[in-house]
């Protein structure tokens, strides 16, 4: 296979991958860790409306599913593409890292969480899926 086309399809799987992942924890999260009372998560309205009600252990789940989602993703982009392996997989990472940011501007988060998500959840992510299909640095 023309490796041109074999990495543009190692980058969509794994952008798909990623956020089947994401979305899978973001959907089971709340049977595990339920919202606090009174908060309402069925709208992005009241959730924003809500977000002063959340504690810390309601953003346990959304921190591991960027985080997850973003491993599953580059681990998967590593592991498909024809070169620039390492490359591909820090693209997935910033690729998931630019729907972070835009989740801080849509849903405003406290700063500890923000910090720690667009800090660690992406480019470290993205970087480690890379090592564990076996990427060497490039």
């Amino acid at each position: 296979m023309n490796p041109i086309i074999k990495n543009i399809l190692a980058v969509a799987a794994g952008a798909i991958a990623g956020s089947v992942v994401n979305m899978g924890i973001i959907v089971a999260g709340p049977s595990i860790i339920p919202p606090p009372a009174g908060a309402d998560v069925t709208t992005m309205e009241g959730l924003k409306s809500s977000m002063h009600l959340f504690g810390p252990k309601n953003f346990i789940f959304p921190f591991l599913a960027h985080s997850i989602g973003t491993l599953a993703g580059a681990f998967l982009a590593a592991l498909l593409a024809a070169n620039n392996k390492m490359k591909f997989a820090i693209g997935i990472g910033l690729l998931f890292m630019l729907g972070g940011i835009t989740n801080v501007f849509m849903l405003p988060s406290p700063v500890w969480f923000t910090v720690l998500d667009i800090g660690a959840a992406y480019i470290p992510m993205g970087y480690l899926g890379a090592k564990l299909a076996g990427v060497s640095n490039q």
